[in-house]
């Protein structure tokens, strides 16, 4: 655990790293020799190859604290990296967190945050081994997990021939976000509790993840929507990856076809480009599909994401979030 300035003039740094710490005191994790509360954790991992990955939740790009209690955005901040892993395949090893603290943010709000990323933690059975706390100008927090798997998956292995898989839903995050940014959050319709659920709290699908690893050619985590993440499986595996409107629609759940209804909104369009689902995208052989995933597509020669809508007529995929994009 490194230290870092002050995070803010109501604690002071040796206190802020202690009540950090001790929301994340584990003793007996597997693979873990030394937690967090030294200068760096010691692991002995066994069991497969190591996987890496880091996930940045910012305040104002990832979330707003207007929408998002302190708990659920440490929850979802942990999730968010954890389905980095699933998509490979990996059973988790351990985590390290990063926080940026705003100046004013109290010793209570650090303990929510906390309890939120606690949570999250131990849901995944992944310790929090280390971390650093400094003051920036925003809420930031940065997730390295750490995870094991013999033979991990890739976004690069889809083939002709294999069928395209959803694992998980897509669309109800979306449909979570557009509730809160148009106010209508005080329905009690279970549509609602789920979608506000499935945005403020996301599940990364690791159980599902280690089994398609016995099954899939390729996989990736569907973070910045189903049609940007298609476009972005097709490219790596040099293929053809084809979206089918009539497969996709009947897999959309009812709770999302209603709350679009009520929105104004088109349940195809949010399950496409809406984006934080922390769903599957897979692709494997026919006869290889778990009974988990469902078919969606289809993976030709060729190059590239593509919808083909009912009628027969494809175009090419767009939308969905890109940091960078113009």
């Amino acid at each position: 655990m490194s230290r870092a300035r002050p995070a803010s003039g109501r604690f002071d740094e040796a206190e802020a790293v202690r009540l950090f710490s001790r929301s994340f005191a584990q003793r007996g994790a597997p693979g873990v020799e030394l937690g967090i509360g030294d200068d760096a954790a010691v692991l002995s991992p066994s069991g497969g190859r190591l996987v890496w990955t880091v996930d940045a939740q910012v305040e104002g790009t990832h979330f707003e604290r207007a929408w998002l209690g302190l708990p659920d955005i440490g929850f979802r901040a942990f999730q968010a990296a954890a389905s980095d892993l699933a998509a490979m395949g990996a059973k988790p090893l351990a985590a390290l967190s990063a926080l940026t603290l705003p100046r004013g943010f109290s010793r209570a709000e650090l303990a929510r945050l906390s309890t939120g990323q606690a949570e999250a933690a131990r849901a995944c059975r992944c310790p929090i081994v280390g971390g650093n706390v400094a003051r920036g100008p925003v809420l930031t927090l940065t997730t390295t997990l750490l995870g094991t798997v013999k033979h991990p998956l890739a976004r690069h292995g889809a083939r002709p021939g294999d069928e395209v898989w959803l694992v998980g839903e897509v669309g109800l995050s979306a449909a979570g976000l557009a509730l809160l940014q148009s106010g209508r959050t005080g329905a009690r319709a279970r549509s609602t509790r789920r979608a506000l659920t499935a945005f403020r709290r996301p599940r990364a699908l690791l159980t599902e993840g280690t089994r398609l690893a016995r099954v899939a050619h390729a996989a990736i985590d569907v973070s910045d929507g189903l049609a940007l993440d298609t476009s972005r499986m097709a490219e790596a595996s040099g293929c053809r990856l084809v979206l089918e409107e009539e497969a996709l629609s009947r897999v959309l759940s009812a709770e999302l076809v209603t709350l679009t209804a009520a929105l104004g909104r088109s349940a195809l369009e949010l399950a496409l480009t809406g984006g934080e689902d922390f769903a599957l995208l897979a692709t494997g052989a026919p006869r290889q599909r778990p009974r988990f995933a469902r078919r969606i597509g289809r993976c030709e020669r060729g190059r590239g994401g593509f919808w083909e809508r009912a009628d027969g007529r494809t175009a090419r995929l767009a939308g969905g979030f890109d940091h960078f994009a113009r």
